[in-house]
């Protein structure tokens, strides 16, 4: 074969000269002069992560070229509970509008979309993987045990002394590890309002922890554009705001008083409304809870007034009297930040995702 090829110190002056024709210059060419571009994308499925109403989600690894992986979240929403097929298609295209709107949100707190996906008629949404454990997963037993098996003495001694403490029902986290988890979830929750969308299904399993330390929340199946209720809405009524359960629309202050019973049940180690079984039982609960909230919180978290102002502000009954915004429980007077500066002042405060991090990062 007759060729000539340029030394390697003029190769960006002169051309490789081959008697056969390259084909990969030509295909690359072809591909920029064209605005669209066709390939078929290969998911494998590893394992479950998560079953609800809406589907199920698997832990899946997204196959491209030269051996490249990536582990991925796919949501496949069920159309089983759907009238026909023609109404799940209607509702998966309200879905998808909304998962396009998030999916333009860049929040290191809220879950990133990567698409929406179909195969023989049924949707599936394609997300990141966030490397974790939910709430609920993390404050369980099983977890204790498992970070007591797996942890050396002296990190599960610390993660005991700084991180954890005894609940009513099962572990809580301590004050200044519980504050940080909220207001990453209330950075999350600041990028959705501002886009006119609210989550909608806020719940201990919807709220990751990163193996970072980080908060996330996740499964932003259920989120709307406020002002414009779905057909079909899914939520989950311990943690749905009163005026939800009562037949309301979804608002912003609706998605702070699910966050706020997500707040308070990690403060105090349970549900409080566990064992309530009919809407009628958790609507009158959540009209007087406020007023039971001192008995039921630990003495600790109790006694804070800060705190206590936190919790009542973000849970109260009428939305009128919660904080403003996600922004303003965070930031406003008496808000999270303050309560963080509170224990800088005496001398209290720690790296909280430091904490975190030093009991996650080295568990199975």
């Amino acid at each position: 074969m007759n060729s000539t090829v340029t030394h390697p110190a003029n190769r960006h002056t002169q051309p490789y000269l081959l008697t056969e024709e390259r084909t990969l210059p030509s295909n690359y060419q072809t591909i920029l002069r064209h605005d669209w571009l066709h390939w078929t994308t290969s998911f494998r499925k590893l394992r479950q992560l998560g079953r609800g109403g809406q589907g199920v989600v698997y832990l899946s690894e997204r196959q491209g070229c030269d051996g490249f992986t990536l582990p991925v979240a796919l949501k496949f929403f069920t159309p089983e509970s759907y009238q026909d097929d023609a109404a799940y298609r209607e509702d998966m295209k309200a879905i998808a509008r909304v998962a396009s709107r998030v999916a333009m949100i860049q929040d290191e707190h809220l879950v990133n979309i990567h698409n929406f996906l179909e195969q023989d008629g049924v949707r599936i949404m394609e997300m990141e993987w966030v490397d974790g454990f939910d709430l609920r997963e993390l404050l369980s037993d099983e977890m204790l045990e498992l970070s007591h098996d797996h942890l050396e003495k002296n990190r599960w001694d610390y993660v005991k002394q700084v991180v954890l403490a005894t609940g009513r029902g099962h572990a809580r986290l301590k004050p200044g590890v519980a504050i940080q988890i909220l207001r990453d979830c209330l950075g999350a929750l600041s990028a959705l309002h501002r886009e006119g969308l609210v989550h909608g299904d806020l719940k201990p399993s919807n709220v990751m922890i990163k193996r970072t330390g980080n908060a996330k929340i996740i499964d932003i199946g259920s989120a709307m554009v406020i002002g414009k209720p779905t057909a079909r809405r899914m939520w989950s009524p311990i943690y749905a705001a009163l005026e939800v359960l009562e037949g309301g629309d979804t608002t912003p202050q609706s998605d702070l008083a699910s966050l706020g019973y997500v707040l308070i049940e990690i403060l105090g180690g349970a549900c409080p409304f566990e064992g309530l079984e009919t809407i009628d039982e958790l609507i009158e609960a959540k009209r007087v809870f406020e007023r039971r909230l001192v008995d039921f919180l630990p003495a600790d978290v109790a006694t804070n007034d800060l705190l206590l102002h936190l919790c009542r502000k973000m849970i109260a009954a009428d939305p009128g009297k919660r904080f403003p915004s996600a922004q303003a429980a965070d930031l406003d007077r008496k808000g999270a930040a303050d309560f963080h500066r509170q224990l800088v002042k005496g001398d209290l405060a720690s790296e909280y995702e430091n904490d975190l991090r030093g009991w996650l990062e080295n568990l199975p």
